[in-house]
């Protein structure tokens, strides 16, 4: 599974498209946490530790989210292109 997630990370060059390469990368760190997260779960852990993994997995989350929104959003339009578009 780990050769398959970088080949995706790999699909995005980070030059042409960087938001969608961080969101990989981002995505890659946060299966990471999860599968340890899982791993220590079955193993009966119930410590400190494992609430500071998943904070670390939920901050993950929300930096996806956020990189998305950024993908979402429509770019502000140029003041000086309405201007010239209005004459």
């Amino acid at each position: 599974m780990r050769t398959e997630k970088r080949q995706a990370v790999d699909q995005y060059p980070a030059r042409r498209f960087p938001i969608q390469h961080e969101i990989q990368k981002l995505e890659d760190e946060l299966n990471a946490f999860n599968e340890r997260i899982e791993e220590l779960e079955n193993e009966g852990h119930r410590s400190h530790a494992m609430e500071v993994l998943k904070a670390n997995a939920i901050d993950f989350a929300r930096q996806i989210d956020e990189l998305r929104c950024l993908l979402v959003e429509p770019a502000p339009k140029d003041p000086l292109s309405k201007r010239l578009n209005n004459r």
